[in-house]
């Protein structure tokens, strides 16, 4: 049921080595040019993906509510302070940096739930497949970058889409088109928020809006109910 899903973790710690040694071959203006050019792209995955919405209130209301718990609960502090404790233990450089941008992007795509979710229904794992390609030519860039965090989002990938592929048979009568369209919406503004952080356009603190991907299926599920 998670095999796609360790596939997916295990392309992210080989490309992510494949990166490092990339990039101690690398100068710093071509390191440079690989994160803007990076930032681009992840900007335009996240303009479309935002632009799924059938409701452009849904993604707005849940960015808001999301950002405003999770300023409460100091996400992105705890994501940096777990990040800068195996740093300390690795003693390499920018390990926060790298794991959280890393573990973002990978995380909150919209095949990041659709693709555990249909292995976990139906055992098929072409999404998963397609969604691996993607983030090992991720990693590769990220890793040359900004170091070995970025293997250490495997682990967060595990836990992540392991939960949605573990609970997919159970979330069945749940999951419909409307709720994947807004959460992916949601999500596609927190990957617009990764983009304008590794153009450093503007540093925004994208982990405290994790919670926005509760609120985007809530909302809509609201919305069902009231017959909205």
């Amino acid at each position: 049921m998670i095999t796609g899903t360790l596939i997916n973790a295990l392309t992210v710690v080989f490309a992510s080595l494949l990166g490092l040694a990339i990039g101690s071959r690398l100068s710093e203006s071509i390191r440079g040019a690989i994160i803007n050019v990076l930032g681009l792209a992840v900007l335009l995955i996240g303009i479309s993906m935002a632009l799924e919405t059938k409701n452009v209130l849904i993604p707005t209301l849940s960015v808001v509510a999301g950002t405003a718990v999770g300023e409460v609960m100091g996400i992105e502090k705890a994501l940096q302070s777990f990040g800068d404790r195996v740093e300390r233990r690795l003693g390499k450089g920018r390990f926060s940096e790298g794991f959280v941008a890393a573990t973002l992007l990978y995380c909150v795509g919209p095949m990041a739930i659709l693709g555990p979710i249909q292995e976990g229904l139906t055992g098929d794992m072409s999404v998963l497949m397609a969604k691996s390609l993607l983030d090992g030519v991720a990693s590769v860039a990220l890793a040359s970058a900004l170091g070995i965090g970025v293997a250490f989002s495997s682990i967060s990938i595990l836990v992540y889409q392991g939960f949605f592929a573990l609970l997919a048979a159970q979330l069945s009568s749940v999951v419909t088109e409307r709720i994947i369209a807004e959460f992916t919406s949601t999500g596609g503004l927190l990957i617009m928020g990764i983009g304008i952080n590794l153009l450093e356009l503007r540093k925004l603190r994208v982990g405290n809006m994790l919670p926005a991907l509760i609120f985007a299926p809530l909302i809509v599920a609201v919305l069902q109910l009231t017959g909205l």
